[in-house]
């Protein structure tokens, strides 16, 4: 598949997936909203797919929204803003269900858009001088359509600071909330992405598509309320073909088939 702003790299099971538009910091338009849209919409059916690595070419990961694309929202209609906004809304829910373990790699900048993808992915590791920020508010705007994923990942507090006055914050303070997972220095970050690649693909995938579903249909209810559920879902696991070899394997002391790659 061919993007405009995407540079997509398989090796295996792992999907290196690159915002390549530098000359404006990756900012987000329309047509990286297609382009991350159509890659999601194949992730989706890609039953190979184990690992996604989403990062930014240049100098920064995302800078959020472009200023050419906000120009032309100046002038958009109601029914014009609406259907935009539908499709970053459906863009961020199909990349936050995408079955496979997302992990975002993050340098410089991840402002706006860029710290919404940030909270789509579900392992997040950056350099410790990047940049966050929820910024809209200062444009007289708000993070609408990625404030469910990043409530998911920093709570109502943090949202309220973060949100309503649209500060930046540096890598600690978004691992202080949650939004990011490790901080490292910039000479660090590929080998501590490639840590956490190797240690995903050790993980049964149907496991981890299950695993990833569960969490959103656990989050926010009450234990009584989810317990058929949970109970249903380790049941079909364990008795599932890789539930059968993982604990085979494991009382066997060898290598499930999946890490084995037999």
């Amino acid at each position: 598949m061919r993007f405009q702003f995407l540079t997509v790299e398989r090796r295996g099971p792992v999907e290196h997936v690159t915002l390549n538009r530098p000359e404006v910091r990756n900012a987000f338009n329309e047509h990286v909203i297609a382009d991350l849209s159509a890659w999601a919409a194949a992730a989706h059916r890609d039953t190979d797919l184990r690992v996604v690595v989403f990062s930014g070419a240049g100098k920064a990961f995302s800078a959020g929204a472009d200023a050419a694309w906000m120009a032309k929202m100046a002038g958009y209609s109601h029914d014009d803003n609406l259907r935009d906004a539908m499709a970053a809304a459906r863009m961020f829910q199909a990349i936050n269900t995408v079955p496979a373990i997302v992990i975002g790699r993050i340098h410089g900048a991840a402002l706006g858009g860029g710290s919404g993808l940030a909270a789509v992915c579900d392992i997040v590791v950056a350099e410790d001088s990047a940049v966050f920020g929820f910024t809209e508010t200062k444009l007289g705007i708000l993070p609408a359509m990625i404030s469910p994923y990043v409530l998911q990942k920093i709570g109502a507090s943090a949202a309220r600071e973060l949100f309503l006055t649209g500060m930046r914050f540096g890598a600690a303070r978004a691992r202080e909330i949650g939004l990011v997972h490790a901080v490292v220095p910039l000479a660090d970050l590929d080998a501590t992405v490639a840590l956490y690649v190797n240690e995903a693909l050790t993980a049964s995938p149907t496991a981890v598509a299950r695993a990833k579903a569960l969490i959103a249909r656990v989050l926010g209810k009450a234990p009584g309320e989810v317990m058929d559920l949970t109970a249903t879902t380790i049941a079909e696991q364990r008795v599932s073909p890789e539930g059968q070899d993982g604990l085979t394997a494991f009382l066997g002391k060898r290598k499930p088939r999946w890490v084995a790659g037999e």
